[in-house]
């Protein structure tokens, strides 16, 4: 087994060629969750129950380690297939007015927008600040007697603007706070406790790969979203045969089927390096990466559009070029063996923790080359 136990030895983890800037669209997996898923394929496939229960037992590991980083209670935490499936549970489990940004990541408006078309029971409260950014003065002017819940990113897709956890809870008061945390989930020390619902997903960040999603319902979640997408796992006890039970009382009862097991290992093995070396210090390091990024742009005078204060951002950095220089700027990052996304004239930066002197080096040679072919 690969163990992380510290900055350095995590530092040294990411083992893959320079040039990687796109963390915020997928991360590589890590030296651990390959080791780890290969050792479990074997072990599924010899058949003996022993090993199928060993490999079983990574859901518990999993649901547990969310939990310490979460600082919360493992009961509430269930595992999902990715960050949209549990929206999903709790999306259309709610009644009422729901807030949510028209910009926010698909996986929000998309699942908000089916619930309300198929079962009537929430009413659409759109959030459309000019510059994009969900603030607790937006939030505070758009609330109604009829808002239930508030549904954001804890970082912004497009921007990289972390939003204000315990403010915007101090706005909404005991409404239900459903946040979407996998651009953030490992890397920011978020307070979850303020929010209701917590749903991530390990293939960004984590670097566990797709299928190791995962959910955390608060005791107010559970208490007010009704199961509506409940299945047979949904219930506590042994497989239900001859009745249908009534939902678990815990976060059981917002899954359809069994875990993907396998997924769990990786999952599991991706929390416990993050955990053993601390989000607080990964948090640390990572606001120095993005630091770097800033100044290169900076130098070569590239608009940012990602907020400069530490506490407002997370591993997002986005290039806003005029839009005569986005194309050519693009293509210079890619030709200095750069990834990133380009997307609708925004060039969006993602470094980690890992990311090396001769990434930053390649991205401010990039910079360079444009600048100096640049029409003023």
């Amino acid at each position: 087994m690969i163990r992380v136990t510290d900055l350095d030895s995590y530092q040294a983890s990411f083992d893959g060629e320079p040039g990687y800037l796109d963390w915020a669209a997928f991360g590589p997996l890590s030296p651990a969750v390959r080791v780890e898923a290969q050792a479990d394929t074997e072990l599924l496939g010899s058949g003996r129950r022993t090993s199928i229960d060993l490999v079983a037992d990574h859901v518990r590991e999993a649901r547990e380690l969310v939990a310490e980083l979460m600082g919360a209670d493992a009961a509430q935490v269930v595992l999902q297939p990715s960050t949209t499936y549990g929206l999903m549970h709790a999306l259309y489990g709610l009644s009422g007015g729901l807030l949510l940004g028209r910009g926010e990541f698909p996986s929000l408006t998309v699942a908000a927008t089916r619930a309300s078309e198929a079962l009537g029971a929430i009413r659409l409260q759109w959030l459309e600040p000019a510059d994009g950014l969900i603030t607790p003065d937006v939030v505070r002017e758009s609330l109604t007697d009829d808002t239930s819940a508030l549904a954001v990113s804890l970082v912004d897709f497009r921007t990289g603007y972390r939003v204000d956890l315990p403010a915007l809870r101090e706005v909404i008061g005991d409404r239900l706070l459903i946040v979407d945390a996998i651009q953030g989930f490992g890397v920011v020390d978020a307070d979850y406790s303020v929010a209701d619902v917590v749903c991530g997903h390990g293939y960004k960040w984590l670097r566990a790969g797709r299928g190791t999603g995962f959910s955390w319902f608060g005791e107010r979640a559970l208490e007010r979203i009704a199961p509506v997408l409940s299945g047979f796992r949904g219930v506590d006890g042994d497989l239900p045969l001859d009745a249908v039970p009534a939902p678990s009382a815990s976060a059981q009862a917002f899954s359809v089927a069994g875990p993907d097991t396998l997924a769990a290992a990786r999952l599991a093995s991706a929390l416990r390096d993050v955990a053993d070396v601390g989000v607080p210090t990964i948090e640390a390091e990572l606001l120095a990466r993005t630091a770097d990024v800033i100044f290169f742009a900076d130098r070569y005078e590239v608009p940012v559009i990602t907020p400069r204060e530490p506490e407002r951002r997370a591993g997002i950095v986005t290039l806003e070029p005029a839009a005569q220089d986005a194309a050519p700027l693009a293509a210079s990052l890619a030709n200095h063996g750069l990834t990133v996304t380009a997307r609708a004239g925004r060039i969006r930066v993602s470094p980690h923790v890992g990311t090396g002197a001769d990434t930053l080096r390649l991205f401010g040679d990039a910079l360079a080359a444009f600048s100096s072919a640049r029409v003023w």
